[in-house]
């Protein structure tokens, strides 16, 4: 019994050793964040915060010393009255008074936060199921922003890392010091575009847009994630923003301009079957396994295989149309705008070569290119 007793205090000493090394920098308040919004709503909670600690002091304080005082073994006796009219009038006034205490902070900052005038960037951002769009309105740049965490950590395959599920393949830079609008929207499903540094938590609903904005502070990288439930891989979609100067910001808008042409040119040559396998692996785990699977076997009853499929072993032309243009009715998205030509050719061929299908046929990009330019009639309006 002994025995047992010094077992149980030499484990229970030795959690608490162990939660103090490893916890040591765990907190459950909120954090100020980098805007000065995000001070406001973390100035306002602690405010909200201390009013009803002083609040549970007194009622509790009270009705503590009353229990103690008021106790039958000292022989108290209940009083009996009704109808004190200055009784009610105090237990009226007061509250109302803590709630105008409370309010007018509250919606000096809620007016602050919905302030969304004379933005000196506008970013749209789209979600889909499952990742982000950005939209640089005011220089004609887009992108998509995919989990980058290898699949190989979501199966418990390999150790996971620091930013496990927190972290992308492309971050949404932004430059410090300027006022940036958040036009928010959806291309299927009700997502939450949310980043606790910056207080930026907003619906994106398809066929509305939404609005927020912010001023970043201080340069560094902010992470956020979904806030909505929107799906089946609803927790493997984050948000990274990377604040950077506005001289970096103008530096990366050329690089990140320089990248899509190159991307661009990339279509026009000749590519191997090898390169075209090696880069569609890559796309396709990305963008096509969390509903197929990375064995190419799908989810019966929800979602197709693709491995010895009729799609993927039919007719090509058939094949790229599905991924261009999706399917009505059913999950499968349009690939056309989220990826570029050479990435749209890749991956086809990977489908078309992997998990023992071996066609051995390969999908140009420029083949896909073309099918991307519009129309003559829709070039001229």
């Amino acid at each position: 019994m002994v025995r047992t007793i010094i077992t149980t205090i030499g484990s229970g000493l030795g959690l608490t050793l162990y939660s103090t090394a490893t916890l040591a920098d765990w907190t459950v308040n909120l954090t100020p964040g980098v805007t000065d919004v995000s001070r406001s709503v973390f100035d306002l909670h602690m405010t909200i915060f201390w009013i009803c600690v002083a609040i549970a002091l007194v009622v509790f304080g009270v009705m503590f010393w009353s229990i103690f005082h008021h106790r039958k073994s000292r022989g108290a006796q209940a009083h009996h009255f009704h109808e004190n009219t200055l009784v009610e009038v105090i237990w009226t006034l007061i509250p109302i008074v803590i709630l105008v205490a409370m309010a007018i902070p509250a919606t000096a900052t809620l007016v602050d936060m919905y302030d969304t005038d004379e933005a000196e960037l506008d970013i749209q951002i789209t979600g889909y199921q499952w990742k982000w769009r950005y939209d640089y309105l005011d220089h004609d740049l887009t992108f998509f922003s995919n989990l980058s965490t290898p699949r190989e950590q979501i199966s418990n395959e390999a150790d996971k890392q620091e930013h496990y599920l927190l972290e992308v393949d492309r971050h949404l830079v932004l430059p410090v010091d300027t006022r940036i609008r958040f036009l928010l929207t959806s291309n299927d499903v009700i997502h939450s575009w949310w980043v606790p540094a910056l207080a930026v938590k907003k619906d994106a609903i398809p066929g509305f847009i939404n609005d927020a904005w912010t001023v970043i502070n201080e340069p560094g990288i902010y992470r956020g994630q979904c806030a909505e439930l929107c799906g089946k891989d609803h927790g493997f979609m984050p948000v990274v923003v990377e604040a950077v100067s506005r001289a970096e910001f103008q530096q990366w808008l050329a690089d990140a301009r320089a990248a899509e042409q190159a991307e661009a040119a990339a279509a026009e040559r000749v590519w191997t079957l090898d390169e075209l396998m090696q880069q569609g692996e890559q796309v396709y785990l990305r963008a096509c396994a969390a509903c197929h699977l990375p064995n190419g076997e799908g989810v019966p009853g929800a979602f197709p295989a693709l491995k010895g499929s009729a799609i993927t072993l039919g007719d090509v032309g058939a094949h790229i149309d599905i991924v261009l243009n999706g399917k009505s009715g059913t999950a499968m998205q349009a690939f056309r705008d989220q990826l570029s030509a050479t990435e749209l050719a890749a991956v086809i061929t990977y489908e078309r070569n992997a998990w023992g299908n071996s066609l051995g046929e390969a999908v140009s990009p420029a083949q896909i290119a073309r099918l991307l330019q519009p129309a003559t009639g829709e070039a001229e309006q």
